[in-house]
This record gives C-alpha cells, structure tokens and sequence, in this order.
C-alpha cells in the first residue's frame, strides 16, 4: 500500500506552504508564496504537495504548459524540496509518486532546475541520484561563480588597483530601500542599450516583493556626483547572491562596481558561507561571456555548475525497481 498522497497547492495551503519552506532543508525565500505569485498571471501553477501518513513532507513549486511540468519556469532553480529530517528511503519513494501521479495526468515530462548546492542547509543531492536511476536527459548545465567566504580574502591585482582607484575618486556605496534610481537610471538604460532586453522584474514588481521580503532584498548603490552603479542582492540563509549588476556608461572606468562587490564580499555579507555572482552564460548554458567571468573571478569567484534535467515520468517504475 502506498503511504503517499499528493495534492495540487490551492490558496487554503498558504499558511502550510509556507511554514514548510521556512524549515525544508533545500529552500530559500524564493519559494514562499508570496513570491512564486508575484508573475501568478505569466505561468500556470501547478505546484504539488507530498504527504506521508497525513504528515507533509515535501513540496514541489511547480509550473506546467502543455504535457510538461518545470519546477518552478518562473524562478531560478527548483527541486523537491524536503523536510530536513527525511531520509534518503522516503525522498525517494516520495520523488516517485510524483512521477507517477504527473503520468496519471497524461504530464509526460518532468524538467528540474537542481538548487545550487550552496543553497542548501543541509546535504541534499538526492536529485542527482535520482537523475541517474531515471535515465534523465542532461539539457542544460550553467557555470556560477561562486566565493567561499570561510577562506579569506583574494582579489587580483586588477581588483585591488580598481577598489584603489574608486577610493581615489572618492566614490561612496550605499544601502537604500528605493530602487528607483538604480532601476530607471542604471539598469533599464545598460539592459536596453546592450542586449535589447528589460529586467526580470518591473520596478513595479521588485517594489512589491522587497516590501514582502525587506531583509532578503537589498539594493546598493555607488555614487560619484551622481548614482553611477549599483547591485542588488538576494540574501538566503547561506548565500548572497547578486541578481542584478550595472554601471552608467560613461563612469564604469572610475572603479565603483568593483568598490561596491569589495564592500559586500569584506563587510556586507562577510558572515555569509557563499558570495554567489551567478552565471556568466548565454545560449541555455552553451557559451560563456569570457570577460564577465573573467571579472568575477578577478574578486576570487570559482566554478559551481548547476543542472537541468528532463524526466520522463514514466520512469518512475524505475525508482520503484531500486531497492534490493
């Protein structure tokens, strides 16, 4: 008899939800409710909620389209995320009625965005295993840049010289709970005029989640006789994480981004166990921006890669087929 049930997260599992996620081992703000449904009306939820015995013990942010489902299409990454206590046995076991409960509903594919292991509070690479029992499709893989913050300090003599030069010039970072100005005079303008695209995020939208989220969204500017640059941050338990960085045209020789990323890595989030810059990556992870990874190195960055799988959902005759 199969001691797990699934149900599709409705509005009344809010509280649940989110109490959840405030304890799983393998989240981060990123899935509480309140901001998977800031972009609510660009993707179709169909987010799932694993029970053993009555007791959650899993949760699936998740969006379908078709006969897919991807976990989360809105956010950066995903997963089955799961109660810190739950052991190797159940996840799996919890993974496959998943499977099977998607199949049920004629969705023939599962894709995951795997979290980004320093996210994690916990060992939690059970999906990697499971890719493999499952004979998943590799289709995607992005490189992040990523700082140890428990080793000390190691810029490049490039970074040194430029944080000397910003000092120099007198130039003064910033933190502020308006966007606004790194918004309409930074980052939609260097977006626009450099790859024809708009941020993620409206100013509209990041208004909104900062006021939900005020102590994991951060903005920081630097200044000269004007804003001149600035970056904002995600902050999780573990992690900082730049989601946003720009500098105005015209003042990016006077060294303030590399002042600002010193000032956050050395003082900011010094007390964090990564410093997270993102991907440098284009074209679903097949080609590198050589000198934006060659710059976030230059702080002391390392290679971490994140997966995306594709699983039939089928296959989860598989993970029934594991144990001996």
């Amino acid at each position: 008899m199969n001691e797990f049930s699934i149900i599709i997260y409705d509005r009344s599992h809010f509280e649940e939800w989110n109490n959840f996620i405030a304890k799983a081992k393998n989240a981060t703000f990123l899935f509480h409710r309140d901001f998977m449904e800031y972009h609510q009306d660009r993707f179709t939820d169909y987010s799932l909620m694993v029970y053993k015995k009555d007791i959650l013990v899993a949760v699936l942010p998740a969006t379908v389209e078709k006969d897919v489902l991807t976990s989360h299409a809105g956010l950066t990454y995903g997963g089955l995320i799961c109660a810190s206590n739950i052991r190797s046995q159940t996840f799996f076991e919890a993974f496959a009625t998943v499977l099977e409960f998607l199949e049920q509903r004629q969705i023939s594919n599962l894709e995951i965005k795997v979290i980004p292991v320093m996210y994690n509070t916990d060992f939690a690479d059970e999906l990697e295993y499971i890719s493999f029992v499952t004979e998943a499709t590799l289709r995607r893989r992005d490189l992040l840049s990523v700082i140890d913050l428990a080793k000390p300090t190691s810029f490049g003599s490039n970074k040194k010289s430029e944080i000397k030069k910003a000092i120099k010039n007198h130039l003064t970072v910033l933190e502020t709970d308006d966007m606004s100005d790194f918004w309409e005079q930074v980052l939609v303008p260097n977006l626009e005029r450099k790859y024809h695209k708009s941020p993620v995020h409206t100013l509209e939208e990041i208004q909104i989640l900062k006021g939900f989220f005020p102590n994991q969204i951060r903005q920081f500017n630097v200044y000269a006789d004007r804003i001149i640059g600035g970056a904002m941050v995600f902050e999780t338990e573990t992690t900082a994480h730049v989601q946003y960085i720009a500098g105005v045209d015209g003042y990016n020789n006077l060294g303030g981004l590399d002042l600002l990323h010193a000032h956050l890595i050395e003082n900011v989030f010094a007390g964090k166990q990564f410093f997270d810059f993102g991907i440098s990556n284009e074209e679903e992870g097949r080609k590198l921006n050589k000198g934006l990874l060659y710059w976030k190195e230059g702080f002391g960055a390392r290679a971490v890669v994140q997966n995306f799988y594709r699983i039939k959902t089928t296959n989860h005759l598989k993970l029934k087929q594991l144990w001996i």
